[in-house]
């Protein structure tokens, strides 16, 4: 039995990736749109026009310019690209290999152990990979966690990577393995800004940055002077927060205390924090980015979004690390709404009472995984919605030969529930096409492999094949507590003890 092609290669109402001419209108015609902005709505047989980099009309009906581009989105669901605020692209170069690690199994293979290992070829192999699995998911704008820069050479690495794939990139650049107090006001650090990012073209809407480092919890506070070279940069911070046996109150009340808590404050996870550090938060307009599938496999705490929201705190969606996670936000958003309802029910149970109607609903999730994610990184301006005037970041989902993509019913339920990444038919980013009918458009995957596999070879290597296979399933005894991961601070907090279940 032959294999169907593409339906574009069948179809000729569908035009071909080769159509799509710069400066030439597109207009998506109906499909069920879902423009994430509250003034426009959702649209039944909806069009979206876009012209050049950016979306020109929203409605249905519209009159395709005579030049036109006209793709036939029947049977689809269109929406803006999704937005990832918090994965560490680098360790895409050793996918899968913590499938069974806890958190503190993580932090000593990187923290402790393997992390200072990778060299900058093998930053920019992991970024290359995670950037063009972004795109092919629907994920159009992703931040960087990239706390693997141990030298500016690394950091040069991550930003050649991110710059040689067509989607919209942020680069939170980090070292676990150095003392941010120090590497963030360094010279070496300020010229690799100025090298990178200062030069005309090249702080520009599809590559930004921040400074991603954490909070341990010392009173001497020594992170205020990364905190204050952020503000002399005017760059904005993302840091984990809220992290079982890392970081927690302490370091939220010395951020408050000294003035660090800024709208432009990201905190990953936040999931162990007390009300008062909720409070702060809600306070001081920061922003939570949210990884369910990581807070619920590896141990930083029950994912917080039903405490997020008693508060008001603006959430967005992310999925850490494909070391451990599934790498799309379709997974992100399934897990979070389980998560979620799950403990909205579990509580009610404890009380004697049932829940007849859940508060987060199927939509929530998506606004939290697109304009929710735009906000977070203060790019709502520019993306996060299907808005005349805003850039073309487009993802229509269409796949004719899974049939778990009709009927089209409740089309946010369809998003979460029923889609994954291989019904991602096409993919704008800056109005250019990066996917069309279900494959990479001027993307070079096989580059992205080669580069993968030799440093998947060297790590193996390097580790050496027992390590290599332990760290598969790495043993901590259990009379070694970890109390801090982090090896440039001496401070070690309370300690938590690590807890291995018997055999």
């Amino acid at each position: 039995m032959t294999t169907p092609a593409d339906d574009s290669s069948q179809n000729p109402r569908r035009p071909r990736a080769e159509d799509f001419v710069p400066g030439r209108p597109v207009l998506f015609r109906d499909a069920t749109v879902l423009t994430m902005d509250p003034a426009i709505g959702d649209l039944e047989r909806g069009d979206v026009l876009v012209r050049g980099e950016r979306i020109e009309r929203v409605g249905q009906g519209l009159e395709a310019p005579g030049d036109a581009l006209v793709v036939d989105c029947s049977g689809g669901i269109l929406m803006p690209g999704m937005v990832d605020t918090h994965r560490h692209m680098w360790q895409t170069a050793l996918r899968g290999l913590g499938a069974d690690w806890t958190l503190s199994q993580y932090f000593v293979f990187y923290y402790l152990n393997w992390g200072k290992i990778f060299r900058p070829q093998d930053i920019h192999a992991g970024n290359l990979l995670s950037a063009v699995e972004a795109l092919d998911a629907g994920v159009t704008t992703t931040v960087d966690w990239s706390h693997g820069l141990q030298t500016p050479e690394h950091g040069d690495a991550a930003v050649e990577a991110l710059r040689s794939v067509p989607g919209r990139f942020v680069l939170a650049y980090g070292n676990l393995l150095g003392a941010p107090w120090e590497w963030a006001g360094s010279p070496d650090f300020r010229a690799f800004v100025t090298r990178n990012f200062s030069a005309p073209d090249s702080r520009d809407d599809l590559l930004g940055l921040q400074l991603a480092f954490d909070v341990t919890g010392d009173a001497a506070f020594p992170e205020k002077a990364a905190f204050e070279a952020a503000r002399e940069l005017g760059l904005p911070v993302t840091t984990h927060a809220g992290v079982w046996g890392a970081t927690g109150d302490d370091g939220i009340r010395l951020m408050w205390d000294h003035g660090f808590m800024t709208p432009d404050v990201t905190y990953v996870h936040s999931a162990t924090l007390s009300e008062d550090s909720y409070q702060r938060i809600a306070a001081s307009g920061g922003s939570v980015s949210v990884s369910t599938e990581s807070e619920q496999n590896a141990g930083q705490g029950y994912p917080p979004t039903w405490r997020l929201r008693r508060h008001g705190i603006p959430v967005s969606l992310s999925m850490d690390t494909s070391v451990w996670f599934s790498a799309d936000l379709f997974s992100a958003m399934r897990a979070t709404l389980s998560a979620d309802r799950a403990r909205e029910h579990l509580e009610a149970h404890a009380a004697g009472e049932t829940v007849v109607h859940h508060r987060l609903r199927a939509r929530d999730v998506v606004e939290w995984a697109t304009i929710g994610g735009a906000r977070t990184l203060g790019l709502d301006d520019r993306t996060g919605s299907l808005t005349p005037g805003k850039r073309a970041d487009v993802v229509l989902l269409r796949n004719e030969r899974n049939p778990a993509m009709f009927p089209l019913l409740h089309p946010y339920g369809h998003v979460v529930f029923q889609t994954g990444r291989a019904d991602v038919d096409t993919v704008l980013v800056d109005g250019r096409p990066v996917k069309y009918a279900h494959e990479l458009v001027g993307v070079d995957l096989g580059r992205a492999r080669d580069a993968v596999a030799s440093t998947v070879s060297y790590a193996r290597g390097t580790l050496g094949e027992e390590a290599w296979q332990e760290s598969m399933a790495p043993e901590i005894p259990r009379t070694e507590p970890i109390s801090n991961p982090y090896t440039y601070s001496e401070y070690r907090g309370e300690g938590v003890a690590v807890r291995q279940e018997e055999s």
